[in-house]
C-alpha cells in the first residue's frame, strides 16, 4: 500500500469525472488492438498476468477510514453532489466538501471493495466547510463571517451603535488630513473612536451553519451572545422575583427594560429582557468641543477706618469676563465617563467686584449686624397673626439661662413697664433701627445709658399679657417693624 494520500480539491473534481470517461475509450481503443495482435507467445502471456495487478483506492474522512472503492472517481462524485447540496442552501457561501478527505491507492491481486458500503459511510462522515473570515478579540475566536467584507462591516456597525454614519464618514476623511480645520463657537465634532480590545481577522473554514451575519456578530461583540434571553410575566411575579431569578438587581432589570418603572404594574403574558450583557469589547468615543463661557468676577471686600461699622460702600461694580474653552469629552458605549479641558484663551478679562467695610466701632452707634438677644433658647412663636391679631415680633422661651442681651450697640430710648409689654426695654440704634425686649422679670439699665452689643438689660420673665416666661423681641427700621429673623445673625 501506498504512504502517500490523494488530497481530494474542489478544482479536481470535474475534470476527474471527464478524465474517466476519457479513460474508458482509450481502453475500448487498447482492447481492439490486443484481439487483432494474435501472435503473441501463449506461454508468454500467461507469465506475464501473473505479474499484473489490480488497483483499489482507501478512502479516509480526517483520520476515520470509511472504506475502500475502485475507482477513485466514486469518491469525487459523491463529493461534488454534497457540494452541490450544500451551495444550494447556502447560496452566497463557497463550500467545500473535500478538505478531509484522504484517498490512498494500494496495488492488489483482486479486487475486493464494498463500494456500496463505502458510499453510505462517506456520505455520513463528510462534513462541509465554507470558505469564511474569523473574527478574533485578542486571542479568542468569536465568530466566523462570510468574508473580509463583513468583518470590516461589522466593525464599522459595532462603531455605529453610538455614533452616526456621518461621524465616522468624517473621521474616516478626517484621518487623512494633516489639520484639522479651527472649531466653532458650542461646535462639536468626534476626533476618535476605538475599541477597548484588538479585534483581528483571517481567512479560515467554517462550517456553513455557524457564519453569521453582520448584525448578529455585532450583537454578539456588544452583549455576548446572539440571542436575547426573555421571560414571559406569570401570574404572581413581582419585579424583585423576577431579577432575583435571574441573578440580577431590581435596577438591573430597570436598565435592560426602558419601558419599565418600579411602580410599573405587569402585565400576565408581558415578556422582559433577562439578559445581562458581557461585551467582548466596548467603544470608547472622544470628542472635541469649543464653548464660549463666563468668568465671574472675585469679591474683593476692603476696610476702611474711617467709616462706621455696618457701613458699606460698593466701590466699584463686579463685571464678568469670557473665554473660550475646548473641552475633550470620553464616552464609552455613549456614556459620559471623562470631561477634560484641554485649552483656555481668555477673551475679556473679568473686574472685580470691591466693597469698602466700615470697622470704626461707636459704642452708642449699632453696627447693623444683630445678635441673638438671649443665652440659647428657641423661637416657640414666630411673627404674624396669631390668636386674632398680629404678633410684631419672635418669642424666645427656654434658654440656658434667663440673661437678657443687647442685640447691637446703641442708647438705651425707653426702660419701663406697659400693660402689653410688662417690663420693657427699647434701644435705638443711631442708625435707623430700634430694638424691642419686652416681660422682663427686672431691668438693669437706665434710659440714656450707652450699651454695647452683648451686655445685660435685665432679666427674662412673664411680665405684661403673657402666658409664660419667655423674651418678646422686635426690630424696627425707620420706625415699622421687620422681621428680626432677616436680621438676626
Amino acid at each position: 500500500m501506498s504512504s502517500k494520500g490523494n488530497k481530494l480539491g474542489l478544482g479536481n473534481l470535474k475534470q476527474s469525472l471527464m478524465n474517466r470517461h476519457n479513460g474508458k475509450l482509450k481502453m475500448a481503443a487498447i482492447f481492439a488492438l490486443l484481439v487483432s495482435t494474435v501472435t503473441f507467445n501463449l506461454g508468454f502471456a500467461n507469465e506475464t498476468d501473473k505479474e499484473q495487478f489490480a488497483k483499489i483506492f482507501h478512502v479516509y474522512v480526517a483520520d476515520t477510514y470509511v472504506g475502500s472503492v475502485a475507482d477513485e472517481a466514486t469518491v469525487e462524485e459523491v463529493v461534488l453532489n454534497k457540494e452541490l447540496e450544500a451551495s444550494k442552501k447556502y447560496e452566497d457561501l463557497k463550500v467545500d466538501a473535500s478538505a478531509e478527505v484522504k484517498i490512498i491507492p494500494e496495488q492488489v491481486f483482486t479486487v475486493d471493495a464494498n463500494e456500496e458500503e463505502t458510499i453510505k459511510n462517506l456520505q455520513e462522515a463528510l462534513t462541509v466547510q465554507a470558505q469564511a473570515y474569523s473574527l478574533q478579540v485578542e486571542e479568542t475566536v468569536v465568530a466566523s463571517l462570510k468574508d473580509k467584507a463583513d468583518f470590516e462591516a461589522v466593525i464599522d456597525g459595532l462603531k455605529l451603535q453610538y455614533i452616526t454614519q456621518y461621524q465616522l464618514n468624517k473621521l474616516k476623511n478626517n484621518s487623512t488630513n494633516d489639520s484639522l480645520p479651527e472649531l466653532k463657537k458650542d461646535e462639536t465634532r468626534l476626533i476618535d473612536v476605538a475599541l477597548s480590545a484588538p479585534i483581528t481577522g483571517q481567512e479560515d473554514l467554517a462550517k456553513p451553519e455557524e457564519i453569521v451575519s453582520v448584525s448578529e456578530a455585532v450583537q454578539l461583540l456588544q452583549t455576548g451572545s446572539i440571542e436575547q434571553e426573555t421571560y414571559t410575566v406569570k401570574s404572581g411575579d413581582v419585579l424583585g422575583s423576577i431579577a432575583s431569578a435571574h441573578d440580577l438587581t431590581t435596577a438591573q432589570l430597570l436598565n435592560l427594560n426602558p419601558s419599565l418603572k418600579e411602580n410599573t404594574v405587569l402585565q400576565i403574558g408581558q415578556e422582559l429582557n433577562v439578559t445581562v450583557e458581557k461585551p467582548f469589547v466596548t467603544v470608547k468615543a472622544v470628542y472635541e468641543k469649543k464653548k464660549i463661557e463666563e468668568i465671574d468676577f472675585a469679591k474683593i471686600v476692603e476696610e476702611d477706618p474711617t467709616m462706621l461699622k455696618g457701613e458699606k460702600l460698593v466701590k466699584q461694580e463686579g463685571k464678568k469676563g469670557k473665554k473660550e474653552v475646548t473641552y475633550l469629552i470620553s464616552e464609552e458605549n455613549g456614556v459620559r465617563t471623562e470631561r477634560l479641558q484641554s485649552v483656555e484663551n481668555i477673551l475679556v478679562e473679568p473686574e472685580n467686584r470691591i466693597v469698602v467695610v466700615g470697622t470704626k466701632v461707636i459704642p452708642s452707634v449699632g453696627t447693623g449686624t444683630f445678635a441673638w438677644p438671649a443665652v440659647g433658647g428657641y423661637v416657640s412663636s414666630n411673627m404674624g397673626h396669631r390668636w386674632g391679631r398680629y404678633h410684631y415680633g419672635i418669642d424666645i422661651a427656654r434658654p440656658s439661662n434667663y440673661t437678657i442681651k443687647a442685640s447691637d450697640n446703641g442708647v438705651i430710648k425707653t426702660a419701663g413697664s406697659h400693660s402689653t409689654y410688662g417690663n420693657y426695654v427699647v434701644i435705638d440704634h443711631n442708625n435707623g433701627f430700634e430694638s424691642l425686649y419686652a416681660h422682663l422679670s427686672r431691668i438693669d439699665v437706665s434710659v440714656g445709658q450707652v450699651v454695647e452689643q452683648g451686655s445685660a438689660l435685665g432679666q427674662m420673665g412673664s411680665t405684661g399679657r403673657s402666658t409664660g416666661t419667655h423674651l418678646h423681641f422686635e426690630i424696627h427700621k425707620n420706625g415699622s417693624e421687620v422681621n428680626p429673623l432677616s436680621y438676626l445673625n
